[in-house]
């Protein structure tokens, strides 16, 4: 049996002197404390009693012979920092698999030119050579260029082969992103709202992809996140564009709250043509 956060939480309050109700400290390991005479009971009225601890080193003591806690302050905060250290868990108690870890953490990126950054304070590059891609493991302390277009790509195969799409963002300093395979992590969003460089969605051209926009990006990023809209998007979309795609997705968000223009076009002309377009079928065209 392990001592969850909560329960450890209201431990260190008992160590402290605290008397809490026992209808709040229904445990297994509550009632082993209680037998070992650790616990003590004070009743207050017919119904209702308060547990107490008399005598904290014994608690101390019962906690490191039993679960391994050296320290119980230190290991009731492990459970309240966001992001932890298997050294960090080691050090509280002598199992390190005590919480689950997320030691792997960070995001893709890839670049067809070379892009200036910083990295904890040192100069480095992006430019992966082709075939590989580069993962930013410490994130928050990678600083790009100033005037490095952050452009996240949403499939993973426009992400892989960004190179043959080049020629859509002539006139830029692009960084291209992926949160795959870290989907389930806000790392990336994370990062963008922590630096100040303009950020394009390179996304699919149907419903479904202006909704992850407009609700995970636009909402946070604001003003400086734009949604990549190509040139040649209606031809695109007429020769391209899917009608079974174009059925099957309905908006769900408020057109008429909507001001960017790009996105405006793009609804436009998936209505006309009853058509909506995978951003796949830009790698087909180079």
């Amino acid at each position: 049996m392990e001592i969850s956060g909560a329960l450890a939480d209201k431990l260190l309050r008992l160590a402290k002197g605290e008397r809490l109700p026992a209808s709040t400290l229904r445990s297994g390991i509550i009632s082993e404390l209680i037998a070992e005479g650790i616990i003590l009971e004070q009743r207050k009225g017919r119904a209702k009693s308060l547990l107490y601890v008399a005598d904290a080193a014994a608690l101390t003591a019962f906690l490191r012979n039993h679960y391994a806690i050296e320290d119980l302050s230190a290991y009731a905060a492990v459970f309240r920092k966001e992001e932890l250290s298997r050294a960090e868990l080691t050090r509280s108690a002598s199992d390190s698999k005590l919480r689950a870890v997320r030691t792997f953490k960070g995001f893709l990126v890839n670049s067809y030119m070379p892009i200036a950054a910083l990295l904890d304070g040192k100069k480095i590059t992006i430019h992966p050579q082709a075939g590989t891609f580069q993962f930013i493991h410490s994130y928050e302390n990678f600083i790009p260029d100033a005037g490095v277009v952050i452009v996240n790509v949403e499939n993973a195969e426009n992400f892989s082969c960004i190179s043959l799409q080049k020629s859509l963002f002539e006139g830029m300093s692009p960084l291209f992103v992926s949160r795959y395979p870290q989907n389930q992590s806000k790392d990336l969003l994370k990062w963008l709202q922590g630096i100040p460089n303009d950020y394009l969605h390179y996304g699919d051209f149907d419903f479904a992809g202006v909704n992850i926009y407009l609700n995970e990006y636009k909402r946070t990023l604001g003003s400086r996140a734009k949604f990549f809209i190509p040139d040649n998007l209606e031809s695109l979309i007429l020769s391209y564009g899917s009608r079974k795609l174009y059925d099957r997705q309905k908006p769900s968000f408020d057109i008429s709250e909507i001001e960017e223009a790009g996105i405006i076009e793009l609804i436009r002309l998936m209505h006309i043509y009853k058509k909506a377009l995978e951003q796949e079928a830009l790698i087909a065209l180079f």
